[in-house]
């Protein structure tokens, strides 16, 4: 937190150095990008990330789309357009904040090369593995999480809808919005997230989104053994093989 002389504004542990949360599924040579942070360059830099395939975002908010103009080395890399997928309000949000990345005109300057689909609630096939979009409750506003295969990623919701819920059982990793204890209007609590892991059951959960109000080591040390705060740099294998 800028300017915060809090203990884990100040910590040693590298895991209480927190940056904005997106997540990069590798599967054969394919690459998927959940979100682009305003930190995405750094992050692709730190993980060596050689492939962005497609990108899917969760929603609008400025902390999970405002890296997408660092797509285009990878645009150059791999020589053709990146497919982008969001809802309608999230794709329309998106060409309004970016509008010279979807601007016609001829321009001297380089620019992402992006082709934008917009979902519903059906299952998207990238490359062999499907995407289902999960409908979450983000305060008064609608997100979106994503399953794929044995893993789900639901950041930055409030509430997790019945219809939803069905469509998250037998993980293998479940990611969830844990901001903070104190209840927030638009963020599940830990509390309100270890309530989700025992309805769905995951092998494992990582909780997201963190704030600092909770300080890495102290907080693991309260929560069950299958239940991990995520941090950044966490890589992990899913699926029956993993360990």
């Amino acid at each position: 937190m800028i300017g915060c002389r809090c203990a884990v504004c100040h910590s040693e542990d590298p895991r209480d150095r927190r940056l904005r949360p997106s997540v990069h599924i590798q599967y054969g040579d394919r690459g998927v990008l959940i979100d682009t942070t305003p930190d995405f360059r750094y992050q692709a830099l730190r993980s060596a990330i050689e492939r962005v395939d497609a990108i899917l975002f969760t929603h609008s908010h400025a902390d999970h789309v405002m890296g997408l103009d660092d797509v285009r080395p990878f645009n150059f890399r791999q020589g053709g357009v990146i497919p982008i997928y969001g809802s309608e309000e999230t794709i329309a949000n998106l060409r309004l904040t970016f509008r010279y990345i979807f601007d016609e005109r001829d321009t001297q300057s380089s620019r992402p090369r992006l082709v934008t689909h917009t979902f519903d609630g059906s299952p998207i096939d990238l490359f062999g593995l499907e995407f289902t979009p999960i409908r979450l409750n983000h305060g008064r506003g609608t997100v979106y999480g994503f399953r794929f295969g044995d893993a789900a990623y639901l950041t930055d919701h409030s509430d997790i809808p019945p219809e939803s819920m069905e469509l998250l059982g037998g993980l293998d990793v479940l990611f969830l919005d844990a901001l903070r204890h104190k209840p927030h209007p638009t963020h599940s609590t830990v509390a309100r997230s270890l309530e989700s892991v025992e309805k769905l059951s995951p092998r494992r959960a990582f909780f997201t989104h963190i704030c600092h109000d909770l300080g890495h080591a102290c907080t693991e040390d309260r929560l069950p053994p299958n239940v991990r705060l995520a941090y950044d740099g966490l890589e992990i294998e899913v699926g029956p093989k993993a360990v």
